[in-house]
């Protein structure tokens, strides 16, 4: 029996990692399959340079893709398993990924593949998530403490969560480079990358959500106004500051938000409190942690009649894919299983 994925296997899981989000719908990574291995590279012209100087988030966003890739191909009957940063040359190479077929795949495994295709950000505000201790269990038991330290931020925090944010944005407000690069990519209403406009908020909206980043405003009516104030629970996810350690995060964030995916809840992954120092230490201050906060997740219920949302448009196979000849098999690393 091969040990390798067919090519459609590969292609259709390729598909579902690009569904995974990143910084402004950036999509800033690459696959290369040889027939053997499967290559992941971040894509430097995808980096927003002014919102993500350190190409942190880049990194993250590239992690969450692979985490998706991962869970995707586990639905599909695939372990896998992955050297982090193989090439010493090639900083852009941040992960290889093996395959050996699995000797079973879970109820678990196909639910959280399944989560791929639901699973989108949603900004308006939440009602507080049903069941939170047995959610609160669930988390600490699939995220890797090897990937990144979940924090459940107390309700008490949320006035400091709501100051880091409003600083965040007053320290923005002036950039006149930040805010070009915001309406590029949050601004405009076309292309397969960016934040159009019906996931984006209207001034009335965005009043009742306390601690989001402030994007372009749209018009219309407000959408989920029976939700005066945002009661969602706020996680932290916290991981060293070095490469590795944000593409390991990346894939502690696509566990976290497929798992409330599964259990119905809704979320929305939070960076602009943690892109600036001062926003990002009162974070810290509230997690008590000597990692630093990498990414904040809200998380929360909303209601049965919201329905289908239409999917953000995402690159199409052909800028995030491509078939290549063998190489050389990465040497002298150690590999990382599932």
């Amino acid at each position: 029996m091969s040990q390798v994925p067919s090519g459609e296997t590969i292609e259709r899981a390729v598909r579902l990692s690009g569904r995974a989000p990143s910084l402004h719908n950036s999509q800033p990574w690459r696959w290369e399959f040889d027939g053997t291995v499967l290559r992941l590279h971040s894509v430097h012209t995808r980096m927003l340079p002014y919102t993500d100087g350190s190409g942190r988030q880049m990194l993250i966003s590239c992690g969450v893709a692979l985490g998706h890739l991962r869970s995707a191909l586990a639905a599909a009957g695939w372990q896998t398993t992955v050297a982090y940063f193989p090439n010493p040359t090639r900083h852009d190479h941040l992960a290889t990924v093996y395959f050996a077929q699995a000797r079973i795949v879970t109820d678990a495994d196909r639910d959280r593949g399944a989560a791929i295709i639901r699973r989108h950000t949603d900004r308006l505000p939440f009602g507080p998530p049903a069941q939170q201790r047995d959610l609160e269990i669930v988390l600490r038991i699939v995220i890797d403490r090897e990937d990144a330290v979940l924090t459940v931020l107390p309700e008490r925090a949320r006035p400091e969560l709501a100051r880091a944010s409003a600083l965040s944005a007053a320290m923005r407000r002036y950039d006149s480079a930040y805010q070009s690069e915001l309406q590029w990519w949050a601004g405009r209403s076309f292309g397969s990358t960016g934040i159009p406009p019906r996931s984006r908020l209207s001034t009335g909206e965005q009043a009742r959500v306390d601690i989001a980043r402030p994007l372009p405003a749209v018009g219309g009516s407000d959408r989920r106004a029976e939700r005066t104030v945002d009661e969602s629970l706020v996680v932290a996810l916290s991981a060293g500051d070095s490469p590795e350690e944000w593409v390991r995060c990346g894939a502690a964030l696509s566990t976290l938000l497929l798992e409330c995916t599964v259990m119905g809840l809704a979320t929305c992954p939070l960076t602009h409190m943690t892109e600036l120092p001062h926003s990002r230490a009162v974070i810290r201050g509230i997690t008590g942690l000597t990692e630093p906060p990498q990414v904040l997740v809200r998380i929360g219920s909303v209601p049965e009649a919201a329905g289908t949302v239409p999917a953000t448009p995402r690159l199409p196979l052909g800028q995030i894919f491509a078939v290549t000849a063998p190489n050389q098999p990465d040497k002298g690393l150690s590999t990382i299983p599932r």
